[in-house]
């Protein structure tokens, strides 16, 4: 009998430990070149971005050099593929100072829309309002 109750504590704590959800870690490049449409700037950065499926919380670390000027605005754009461009979908706060930190809780829409690689994070400068940096999100 004790043995049959480990054996199903044991399993139990498998099963608990195998469903448990853990972050999902993406990298992001940010160069000029990936802007829409691209520009000269030899500005650089990446990104280290954490989601967690469970709680839909988005985490991020962005260092980035090279701009032109201050960063005036940076944000996740999306839904966005790769060459197109799309609307602000969660602002990035202080973007002014690199590294940049931050988090945001996300819709089910922005959850899948991130998943499916359709977010990219775009660094907006004075002499670059368009955008000077842009790296797509993926996994």
């Amino acid at each position: 009998m004790t043995r049959t109750v480990l054996a199903a504590l044991a399993l139990g704590a498998a099963v608990a430990y195998s469903g448990a959800a853990f972050a999902d870690k993406m990298k992001v490049t940010l160069d000029a070149k990936s802007e829409v449409p691209p520009n000269t700037s030899a500005a650089t950065g990446t990104a280290d971005v954490d989601f967690d499926p469970a709680s839909k919380k988005l985490s991020w670390k962005i260092t980035y050099s090279g701009l032109t000027g201050p960063a005036t605005a940076a944000h996740f754009h999306g839904p966005g593929e790769p060459g197109k461009n799309a609307g602000v979908a969660v602002p990035i706060s202080n973007p002014g100072t690199s590294p940049v930190e931050g988090s945001a809780t996300l819709t089910d829409a922005q959850a899948a829309d991130l998943v499916a690689g359709k977010y990219y994070i775009n660094f907006h400068t004075a002499a670059n309002p368009g955008g000077e940096i842009r790296g797509q999100v993926t996994k």
